[in-house]
């Protein structure tokens, strides 16, 4: 799932300055599990800002709708009635749906009130790790289902670098080693001898160095 958090109540309030028609768009897929963009989150944005424009003398008339999901068009449809009366939008959705909804409604300022920061999961309650860098070319077969390229400080294919210690990294004493479990792993599965492998660089040209991806369904592929 996408990992979000919400940006600081300072910074909201700085872009929608001059904003007083205002459509809060929660959003009930990733951000939501995560705590920071779902429909109480979205309500409990709306009344901060509408207590604080109130202390301020600022006019601000907010309303709030929930999404399913805010990077399918078919769901951003559903709010061109309240888009059609608001003069700006603010999305709790992740940084994709905050550019589809910018695309759709295009005449509209749509403002983003999370920081997308990665893509993980939950390892226990409140808490999210990073656990896929989105690389397009994944060699989690090889390395025992644990990703070298995310979990190991350096992005090392062959093997530990030289600064770990005890299975700790060593850019954190609270950071294991990837590598250290990628071995354990693979020697818990009588693996170990295909890490003898030697591992080709990596190809980041399936990355997002080269600009816009997109993913084409077999069965529409001219």
């Amino acid at each position: 799932m996408i990992v979000a958090e919400q940006k600081p109540f300072k910074e909201i309030v700085e872009c929608l300055r001059g904003k007083y028609d205002l459509l809060i768009v929660p959003c009930m897929s990733c951000t939501a599990v995560c705590f920071a963009g779902g429909s109480q989150q979205g309500e409990e944005l709306a009344s901060a800002l509408r207590i604080h424009c109130k202390m301020h003398g600022d006019g601000l008339n907010c309303t709030v709708r929930s999404l399913n999901r805010q990077c399918d068009p078919e769901f951003i449809e559903e709010l061109a009635e309240e888009a059609a009366k608001a003069d700006s939008i603010l999305s709790l959705a992740c940084g994709v749906g905050v550019q589809f909804l910018a695309e759709r409604y295009p005449d509209k300022a749509v403002i983003p009130a999370l920081n997308t920061r990665f893509a993980g999961g939950k390892t226990a309650p409140g808490i999210w790790e990073e656990r896929c860098s989105l690389c397009g070319n994944c060699v989690l077969h090889v390395t025992g289902g644990i990703c070298p390229i995310t979990r190991c400080a350096k992005g090392l294919l062959n093997g530990p670098c030289g600064g770990s210690e005890q299975g700790v990294c060593e850019i954190d004493p609270d950071v294991p080693c990837a590598w250290q479990m990628i071995i354990d792993r693979m020697s818990t599965l009588g693996r170990l001898d295909e890490l003898l492998a030697i591992q080709r660089p990596k190809d980041w040209s399936t990355g997002n160095a080269g600009g816009l991806r997109r993913l084409v369904r077999e069965d529409l592929r001219g």
